[in-house]
């Protein structure tokens, strides 16, 4: 039986990260109404309030949910939205990364992972909901949220939708969008 055990492991495991491989399903589609948020997070290591609505003003959003604050892929995709975070801005986007992490956590995050480049916010279970982006379907993994970027034009309207676990394509596949929306 012990010689089994390391097989299982290797083909749980095995699983696992082809499941973390396959694109997470997004409901929100091209052209649906983003749901409005308001919550509290973190811009720098300081206290910030998101209003999607009054951001939205300003111009395009990409909102980008992620499971959890200071583990590998997310620390890794913080790292990649912040270098590109002139990219964005010169677009006149704005990014914000969303998790259920509570407010401490993300203050350090967003100076730390984040370098003070981009806000991070507090996703509440109704916010998850909403985007339909839980973790492992609609019970969700203790309240995480997968990784899902969203586009969202002035109009409010979802332009873009990438849902994927691999962090890798989140930010190309977000600032393509941005571009696109200031062609048209």
């Amino acid at each position: 039986m012990h010689s089994r055990s390391p097989k299982r492991f290797a083909l749980a495991a095995a699983v696992i990260a082809a499941l973390m491989a396959l694109p997470a399903q997004a409901a929100l589609r091209r052209g649906a109404q983003a749901p409005q948020i308001v919550s509290d997070g973190a811009l720098g290591g300081r206290d910030f309030h998101l209003d999607l609505a009054a951001l939205l003003r300003r111009g395009p959003v990409v909102l980008y949910f992620f499971p959890k604050a200071f583990t590998s892929g997310c620390t890794a995709e913080a790292h990649a939205f912040a270098e590109a975070s002139d990219d964005f801005a010169a677009l006149g986007a704005t990014v914000i990364g969303m998790s259920n992490d509570d407010v401490p956590t993300l203050r350090r995050f967003s100076a730390e992972a984040c370098r003070n480049k981009f806000a991070v916010a507090s996703a509440s279970p109704a916010t998850i909901r909403a985007y339909d982006v839980a973790l492992g379907g609609s019970g969700g993994t203790a309240g995480l949220a997968n990784r899902t970027s969203y586009v969202i034009g002035r109009d409010g309207r979802i332009a873009m939708v990438h849902s994927e676990m691999d962090w890798r394509n989140h930010v190309s596949q977000t600032l393509a969008a941005v571009r696109s929306l200031r062609r048209r």
